[in-house]
C-alpha cells in the first residue's frame, strides 16, 4: 500500500518545498493539491464540507502547478499531482502546456487529479455554468489529451475548437499523465471516467465497495478494461481496519489529509503518516 498526503497549500501554510522534502524525506509517496482559482465574496454556493462559513484556505490556495513545480525540483521519488485541478475554469491550450512541462521537467512523475467543480459563482466568473461544466471539462480535458499525444493536435466540439496545431514539449509520460477523476460515484460520473480517464479518486473514500460494479459496467460501455483503472481515495480515516479493507478491494494508493500550517503542526502529522509505512 502506497500512502500520499494532500494539504490546501496557501500562502500561510508551509511552504511547498520545505513541505515537500518533509514528505519525500519520509517515505510518503505522492503529494496531491488541490485548486480554487479564487472564491467569489457573493457565496451563493454552500460550503461543501456542510459548514456555515467557508474555510479561509479556500480563499488562498496556492496555484497549484506552480506549487508543484517547485516541488518537483527539490524532490526525486515522490509523485506529485493535482486533487483537483478545475479544467472548466482554466485554457485548455495553455494548461496542456503547462501540464506537459511538468511532467517533462519532473521525470514523469505527475498525476492529473480533475474535477468538475462544485461553486457555482467560481464558474460563472470563467463563463462556465453549472449545467455545462461537465460538457465543457470533458471536451477541454480530450482536447489536452490530443495535444500531449499527437504531433499535430486537432479537437473540434462544442466548447473547444482545436485547429491543426504543434505544441511541445510532449509529457514524459507516454501519452501523457495519468487522469483522475474526483467526485461522488454516479451514473454520469463514471461515464466520464470510463471515456477518458484512467481513474477515479472518492473523496472520502466511502462506499466504494458498493460503487465499483457500476464503474465496471461503465468500462464494459465504452469498451474500457477496468483492471486497467486506478482508485485513489482521498482523505479517507488513517485507520488500520480501512487500509485492509481498500487493499481487499485492490487498490494500491490511498491519499490522507494533512491539516495546513506551519511547519510546527504539520510536520507531526507527517510524522505519524510515515509510521504507517512499518505496518505489517
Amino acid at each position: 500500500m502506497r500512502f500520499g498526503v494532500t494539504m490546501f497549500m496557501t500562502d500561510q501554510t508551509m511552504a511547498p518545498c520545505e513541505f515537500a522534502r518533509a514528505v519525500e524525506d519520509r517515505g510518503l509517496a505522492s503529494i496531491y493539491l488541490p485548486e480554487h482559482t479564487h472564491i467569489p465574496v457573493s457565496r451563493r454556493t454552500p460550503a461543501p464540507t456542510g459548514d456555515a462559513d467557508l474555510a479561509e484556505e479556500y480563499k488562498r490556495t496556492l496555484d497549484p502547478l506552480v506549487a508543484l513545480s517547485a516541488m518537483a525540483a527539490v524532490t526525486s521519488q515522490v509523485t506529485i499531482g493535482t486533487g483537483i485541478l478545475l479544467p472548466a475554469q482554466r485554457d485548455p491550450i495553455v494548461t496542456a502546456k503547462a501540464i506537459a512541462t511538468l511532467d517533462l521537467l519532473s521525470g514523469g512523475r505527475f498525476v492529473c487529479g480533475i474535477g468538475f467543480g462544485w461553486n457555482e459563482d467560481e464558474l460563472a466568473n470563467h463563463g462556465v455554468s453549472m449545467p455545462e461544466r461537465r460538457d465543457v471539462v470533458r471536451e477541454r480535458v480530450l482536447a489536452m489529451q490530443q495535444i500531449w499525444r499527437e504531433d499535430v493536435a486537432e479537437f473540434h466540439g462544442t466548447h473547444v475548437d482545436l485547429a491543426p496545431t504543434w505544441s511541445w514539449p510532449k509529457p514524459k509520460s507516454a501519452g501523457g499523465p495519468l487522469v483522475l477523476m474526483g467526485g461522488a460515484p454516479g451514473p454520469k460520473l463514471f461515464s466520464h471516467i470510463a471515456e477518458y480517464c484512467d481513474g477515479w479518486i472518492p473523496i472520502g473514500g466511502g462506499g466504494v465497495r458498493n460503487a465499483l460494479p457500476a464503474l465496471r459496467a461503465a468500462c464494459d460501455a465504452n469498451g474500457r478494461d477496468f483492471a486497467e483503472l486506478r482508485v485513489v481515495p482521498f482523505g479517507t480515516l488513517s485507520d488500520p481496519a480501512k487500509f485492509d479493507y481498500y487493499e481487499s478491494l485492490g487498490i494500491s494508493e490511498i491519499v490522507l489529509r494533512v491539516h495546513g500550517g506551519n511547519s510546527d503542526s504539520v510536520l507531526p502529522q507527517l510524522d505519524t503518516y510515515a509510521s504507517l509505512l512499518e505496518r505489517g
